[in-house]
């Protein structure tokens, strides 16, 4: 994957790798400070979901057209260029129905329960990457996988308790988002990642509208005018910092730094909104974590073994 921006060698692979990780953890942070600000302004400022869906959107659309010139893109047909545009359509309403759905749950679950249930989808992508890009996992991962479904199952608990109907909005965020990141991967082979992100914002900002101006509510205070403006910011920055992580260093090397966001999901919690994980989430997560990472050196071991097989030039 590539942008417009040259792609140099690293000259010190350790020290990029240590500024990679610490990419990845600010990026997380600032995507649980994303969720955090949507929470609040949804339960608490009594905004709507489709308008703060679409602050989203709309704020990190302006930060990427100001940031524009300094990836060296001039020009509107440069970003709007596209070998598969319809691919690029679909995989942007993904990005808005996985976020839409994210603050429905958001509106009625705690900060750590979400994240859990998301944390589901790199497990349901490689799962589906057989039957959908050819990429077949082994047994060991699919035990994993397993391993990981059970977290979940843990977490919510269905039929040991009244299972809240928010629930349901986080696995359909989700299931949203693992379709979002397997149309991702397929088009890194087709468009540079600037053109897929601009797309992203471009059809989040104008599909949104609609929805957001029907259900428009002036902000009460400055508090929800600083916190709908700040989330583009945030949107935006993290998803800078994700990138540019994955430049400086494998993903193998970094992608364990993701489940990070757990920690600060549990931190920004307790400090705004004074909620704390039960033992049963705390479990779950545990194993969905722990899956995850196994998924993560299995990929990174079997790299390295075929990179040994392979025959010298």
């Amino acid at each position: 994957m590539t942008d417009a921006s040259p792609i140099h060698p690293p000259t010190d692979p350790s020290r990029d790798r240590l500024t990679a990780i610490g990419l990845m953890v600010a990026a997380v942070v600032l995507f649980s400070g994303l969720d955090t600000a949507a929470k609040y302004l949804v339960t608490r400022e009594g905004l709507s979901v489709a308008q703060v869906v679409w602050s989203r959107f709309v704020g990190q659309f302006v930060l990427l057209l100001v940031l524009l010139p300094a990836f060296g893109i001039m020009t509107a047909k440069a970003l709007f260029t596209t070998n598969r545009f319809g691919l690029q359509m679909a995989r942007s309403v993904l990005m808005v129905g996985t976020t839409a759905f994210n603050f429905l749950a958001l509106e009625h679950l705690r900060l750590d329960q979400t994240i859990t249930i998301v944390f589901l989808a790199p497990l349901v992508v490689a799962l589906l990457a057989g039957p959908l890009l050819g990429e077949w996992v082994g047994a060991r991962r699919l035990i994993a996988i397993l391993v990981g479904f059970i977290g979940v199952l843990i977490a919510v608990r269905p039929g040991l308790g009244a299972v809240p109907p928010a629930v349901l909005y986080a696995f359909a965020a989700m299931a949203v988002y693992a379709l979002f990141m397997l149309l991702t991967r397929y088009m890194a082979h087709f468009d540079p990642p600037l053109v897929t992100l601009f797309y992203s914002m471009f059809v989040g900002t104008f599909v949104g509208a609609p929805f957001a101006f029907a259900e428009w509510q002036a902000p009460p205070d400055i508090l929800s005018c600083v916190l709908l403006a700040s989330l583009g910011v945030l949107g935006g920055t993290g998803h800078w910092l994700f990138l540019h992580a994955y430049r400086l260093a494998p993903a193998s090397a970094i992608a364990p730094f993701l489940y990070m966001q757990l920690l600060s999901m549990v931190a920004f919690g307790f400090a705004v909104f004074g909620d704390l994980p039960d033992v049963w989430t705390l479990a779950g997560a545990t194993l969905i974590v722990a899956s995850g990472v196994y998924l993560v050196q299995r990929e990174r071991r079997l790299a390295r073994e075929m990179a040994d097989a392979a025959p010298m030039p």
